[in-house]
């Protein structure tokens, strides 16, 4: 996911800094212009400024790892063990590329063709409009340039969703398009779980089983998993709000969104990745994973993106997305990279080609500023042998947005006042309590707990909220889980017929998060209950 929110403070190095034994520097060294003493205090800056418990950084150059080290601990728990190259962490995001990988191969192997139509190789798949349908490409569930909108569909992949990949895919259909297909760049999870499934269609085995045996296992990543850590691990990280007990391997769900973010590795092991993309396809221990040319396909610009903010500090003219990668200009080089967020933990890969280096930065706290910012700090480094003090300005930008955005919710927000809440009587809080059903979210349920209205879904475990009464059939739903859900509060607006019944609802999240996609929700109401005992999660 990209376009995330952006008093420097010079830091001594802290004494205990934990290293990675993994691996160790050969003939090849770090890259021109970039120091141990570089890396460490950028790290410990961010991590500082951020409040960063723990992060995981690896240096490739050359074909060799130079660099691979821990910083700081595993937990939010200031007693927690220390994080070093071999700690699991969730790389979100960094999974798409992947997922683009096992259809590379498939690709160099003839079974498969960047423009051949979808439903050729699933005749099942279906979207919106019957003439995109007709016309899909394999390319386009990849360029983020399909027409639906910005993290479409992601209520059916994040938020404890339970649906399964199936499910989603019978949920396509109903997934509104909000611009010319192929027009507009619109970041898409869903349609990389597509991506999944034609790998599995066309391989006959699970997307999990491939990516662990085809890719991970054949390349020697060591520490990287194509499915959540479970009991009996421990070396691993937990991601901010996120709880720190596993679960049982025989109880592990594996969640519809896996081929769009569910792998967990290491500094060290996404080391070796970056090793194999460095090398063409082969991976250090001498298998060619895949091609090349197929290489080249993925880290080519099939869809334009805007330019980034920081576009001018880092002469940047040109922004792209390949198949699972971004790209652009960078001080005059070219830059391949991609982040990825999810379970509160934030991952960063970065290339410069050119310069035959690769960097890894996996965090646990959910902050992308933290990983913009070492990423941008070491790259520079790279690229011109200087840098800017990224930290502080991404640090800035965070604290600015952050007081903009306080200002306004106190000028005018929810339950400020210029618009406060109001309290409905019994019989006025009775006209929304039932079942609404969305096409493709399924049932959603009002209900009464005391005083309290309160809104669940189904296909989730434990997204409810109680709501708070703003006029006019607005109200606020504030989630119960403020750790995971507190920024996906809502606005929800009930709608009537002229008879005055509630027919329906609309809602919007209040903050940024473009993954609740609460906006394309359009649910109709299909029973009323006059019962205050309505069971509420």
């Amino acid at each position: 996911m990209i376009q995330f929110p952006r008093q420097s403070l010079m830091l001594a190095l802290p004494a205990a800094i934990f290293l990675s034994t993994s691996y160790t520097a050969h003939a090849a060294t770090l890259p021109s212009g970039l120091s141990e003493q570089d890396i460490s205090t950028t790290v410990e800056h961010a991590r500082s400024a951020f409040n960063v418990p723990g992060i995981a950084v690896a240096v490739v150059q050359d074909g060799e790892v130079v660099f691979s080290r821990g910083y700081g601990r595993r937990t939010q728990d200031s007693a927690s063990a220390p994080v070093d190259g071999r700690t699991l962490f969730a790389i979100g995001s960094n999974t798409k590329e992947f997922t683009t990988t096992a259809l590379a191969q498939l690709v160099d192997q003839g079974k498969l063709g960047w423009n051949d139509r979808v439903i050729d190789h699933m005749p099942e798949f279906r979207v919106a409009d019957p003439s995109i349908t007709r016309d899909f490409r394999v390319s386009d569930l990849l360029t983020h340039h399909s027409g639906m909108g910005q993290g479409a569909g992601d209520l059916m992949l994040f938020s404890h969703s339970t649906f399964t990949r199936p499910e989603v895919l019978a949920g396509l259909p109903f997934m509104p398009f909000t611009a010319p297909f192929r027009s507009e760049y619109a970041y898409n999870n869903l349609l990389y779980v597509v991506a999944g499934a034609l790998v599995e269609r066309i391989t006959g085995q699970s997307w999990e089983d491939v990516v662990q045996k085809r890719l991970i296992n054949t390349a020697d990543l060591p520490a990287c998993q194509s499915t959540p850590p479970v009991k009996g691990q421990t070396n691993v990280a937990t991601g901010e709000g996120e709880s720190s007990v596993l679960p049982d391997k025989s109880a592990l769900r594996l969640p519809a969104v896996a081929p769009a973010g569910s792998i967990w590795c290491s500094a060290d092991g996404m080391a070796r990745w970056v090793q194999t993309y460095l090398n063409g396809g082969r991976a250090p221990n001498g298998r060619q994973i895949f091609s090349q040319a197929s290489r080249d396909a993925l880290w080519g610009p099939h869809g334009l993106l805007p330019l980034p903010d920081t576009a001018d500090a880092t002469k940047t003219h040109f922004r792209a997305y390949g198949y699972g990668w971004f790209m652009e200009d960078f001080f005059g080089l070219k830059r391949v990279w991609h982040t990825g967020t999810i379970g509160g933990m934030v991952s960063y890969v970065t290339f410069l080609p050119e310069r035959r280096s690769g960097i890894v930065i996996l965090t646990n706290h959910d902050d992308h500023a933290a990983t913009y910012a070492i990423a941008t700090t070491l790259s520079s480094y790279v690229a011109t042998g200087k840098s800017a003090d990224w930290v502080t300005h991404f640090l800035n930008e965070k604290t600015a947005r952050q007081a903009a955005n306080a200002k306004k919710a106190a000028e005018s927000g929810p339950g400020s006042p210029a618009h406060p809440f109001i309290t409905l009587s019994h019989d006025a809080q009775q006209d929304y309590v039932g079942t609404y059903r969305d096409a493709w979210r399924g049932p959603i349920t009002i209900s009464r707990r005391g005083s309290e209205l309160r809104m669940s879904f189904s296909h989730a475990d434990g997204l409810t909220g109680t709501l708070s009464a703003l006029p006019h059939d607005l109200f606020i739903v504030r989630w119960d889980n403020r750790g995971q859900d507190g920024e996906d509060d809502s606005y929800v607006q009930f709608k009537r017929d002229v008879s005055g019944q509630v027919t329906g609802i609309k809602m919007q999240v209040i903050g940024s998060d473009f993954s609740f996609d609460a906006q394309d929700l359009n649910p109709k109401k299909v029973s009323s209950s006059g019962s205050e005992r309505t069971k509420t999660p």
